[in-house]
């Protein structure tokens, strides 16, 4: 394998977080294993870290139930068709899949909009999986457009995707940092929530809020008007961050050709 997973023991519940290389910037599936299924939570950029990701909730012993992806960034769901399960999404989520349409991978390899878009729609609100709690909540601003959190109240997980990054360059292709402060903010005034899940890089605690406020911070005072001057300046004060290249693709969006 060449992603790796991290196994958290939450009595009723398992999570198991499979983390992609650094080479698709640590984007991590969640497997949430209930007594008697096992239920992920966002695919992988590449059809490779996706048949990694099912090939071990399959080790599992307990069927795959659903996909969900919480929002609509490729990297979440391109791998979904690998899952073989009905796909899960906010139906704002699944209209702004549908309207980037067919996925191009860095290879040149073309995925089918139609491999991935959601079937289901998730509802605002709470389901009883197994005898657990799954709460789902529609936010919007930050690092997408629309995001869905998944909150597991009785183990103290809170799925916050990508909302929060762990050791991970920051994509501010949305540019959106105010809103994403905003979002960071009302997430670090829940109570009772000591496991958070990243959409990149390692499950946290709730001391993660503070880091992600401060890359946001530090990304607002470097961001100027000079995409490459950015890079460099944001690099230099997170030389351990992985994923540089993320702002790379972010930086597409935020300047004009040529800077």
């Amino acid at each position: 394998m060449n992603g790796t997973v991290t196994v958290l023991d939450k009595g009723a519940v398992r999570i198991h977080s499979y983390m992609s290389p650094a080479d698709t910037f640590h984007t991590t599936t969640q497997l949430i294993e209930t007594p008697a299924r096992v239920i992920a939570v966002d695919a992988q950029l590449t059809p490779a870290y996706a048949d990694e990701a099912v090939a071990y909730a399959r080790g599992i012993g307990k069927p795959l139930d659903r996909l969900i992806v919480t929002h609509a960034h490729p990297d979440h769901y391109n791998g979904a068709a690998r899952f073989g399960v009905p796909v899960h999404a906010l139906a704002q989520v699944r209209e702004q899949i549908i309207a980037r349409g067919d996925s191009r991978l860095p290879t040149g390899q073309v995925i089918p909009v139609a491999d991935f878009t959601p079937t289901v729609e998730v509802s605002a609100g709470t389901e009883v999986v197994d005898g657990i709690p799954f709460v789902f909540q529609a936010v919007s601003g930050g690092e997408a457009a629309d995001e869905l959190l998944v909150k597991l109240p009785e183990q103290g997980v809170l799925i916050a995707q990508d909302l929060v990054y762990h050791d991970v360059h920051l994509y501010l292709g949305n540019n959106d940092i105010a809103g994403w402060q905003q979002m960071v903010d009302a997430l670090a005034t829940e109570s009772g929530y000591d496991t958070i899940l990243a959409g990149h890089g390692l499950p946290a605690g709730p001391e993660i809020y503070e880091e992600v406020r401060r890359y946001l911070a530090d990304a607002h005072e470097l961001l100027g008007d000079d995409g490459e001057a950015y890079k460099k300046a944001i690099v230099d004060r997170y030389p351990s961050h992985v994923g540089p290249f993320i702002i790379d693709i972010a930086n597409r969006s935020l300047f004009p050709a040529g800077h």
